[in-house]
């Protein structure tokens, strides 16, 4: 994923009791506001796969693996993109990774983003989260970075209307594709993006032009492009990505990097065989609304059932109760002949159609 960006104090947005000063309002220019805006559905459709590469030191040695999935989704019932992204590996032998899910209106306008960071340091770990979501015609952001036991939290908000051409490190991935697709990089595209600050900067694209490069065991050619990151202090950075006809990521790397991500084989040459990624549901953001949604559904579905039934409190009170007076060393003998007479109310035969399942 991306390099961390320059840490500082945001500007132009609230943040607790005292908002931080403004400063100059930055703009996407009208080019690349343009370019959002005349995003059709084909084109989107055509974004609808995954990329898989592997990250390598300039000696060639593994050094990760680094994941990007796009699919259709539906957030509040409304239509839109879902992306996620994954990377993973080591910085002299400590692990660490990055991971993004963001949900994107089908013109890139981030409705919702997490965005994860970790270095694993022996007594001296580094953990970055950031979560972003559009609510009442404001994007409100939440950051909180612990290092070591030391935790730091901020919490910024932004109106949409100063958004204007806004890419985030999940909405960056999607619009690189659909830019490869295209095989142009039209002139004047600067975007606005956060910081590590959370402040307003500029992100700039240009184009590359034509390379070609060894992928599998065959020569192809690459349209590149470059990003530009730049700072409010310090100077910018950056990366340079390489696209097959496709859109598929085939070079990706930060100028001034030893480590580069490459793709080892050519779709055509993964269909046949395809790699599992493991799943960290945990950091999967629709998987775990998913999960907390159902197991929000499973505990009223259970409390109305009791709620329904107060027998049933009353009869495992009385049995626990019981239980614990005679303190029996078989359990399970005396728990079955304490509830051998409640089997009297009901068929046999109905009890064995309910436990053959």
């Amino acid at each position: 994923m991306e390099a961390p960006l320059e840490d500082g104090p945001p500007v132009g947005a609230s943040a607790g009791s005292e908002g931080p000063s403004r400063g100059v309002e930055l703009k996407a220019s009208d080019e690349a506001i343009t370019f959002m805006s005349s995003i059709e559905p084909a084109e989107l459709q055509k974004c609808v796969f995954p990329d898989s590469l592997v990250t390598v030191s300039e000696c060639g040695r593994d050094l990760g693996k680094f994941s990007v999935t796009v699919e259709f989704a539906r957030r509040v019932q409304q239509p839109c993109m879902l992306l996620h992204a994954q990377s993973q590996g080591a910085i002299d032998d400590s692990p660490c990774g990055t991971t993004v899910t963001a949900y994107l209106t089908t013109d890139l306008e981030v409705l919702e983003e997490d965005y994860h960071e970790y270095v694993k340091l022996e007594g001296h770990s580094l953990d970055k989260r950031c979560h972003m979501v559009r609510h009442d015609g404001e994007m409100v952001i939440d950051k909180v970075t612990t290092v070591g036991e030391e935790v730091t939290r901020e919490s910024v908000s932004y109106a949409t209307s100063v958004l204007r051409g806004l890419v985030t490190e999940g909405s960056i991935l999607l619009l690189m594709r659909l830019i490869a697709l295209r095989k142009k990089v039209p002139e004047n595209m600067t975007f606005i993006s956060f910081d590590q600050g959370l402040r307003i900067i500029h992100t700039t694209f240009s184009e590359l032009g034509l390379k070609q490069l060894e992928v599998g065991g065959e020569t192809v050619e690459l349209f590149g492009m470059e990003r530009i990151v730049h700072s409010v202090e310090e100077s910018a950075a950056t990366w340079q990505c390489y696209f097959l006809d496709d859109g598929h990521l085939a070079s990706r790397v930060q100028v001034g990097s030893p480590v580069t991500m490459r793709l080892q084989q050519l779709p055509s040459q993964l269909e046949k065989g395809f790699e599992k990624i493991p799943l960290v549901w945990e950091e999967d953001m629709q998987m775990r609304s998913k999960f907390l949604d159902r197991k929000e559904e499973l505990k009223a579905d259970h409390a109305s059932y009791l709620r329904q039934h107060p027998e049933i409190r009353a009869l495992i009170s009385d049995f626990l109760q019981f239980l614990l007076l005679r303190k029996p060393d078989d359990v399970f003998q005396f728990a079955r002949e304490y509830f051998i007479p409640f089997a009297s109310r009901h068929p046999p035969e109905s009890s064995l159609k309910v436990s053959s399942f």
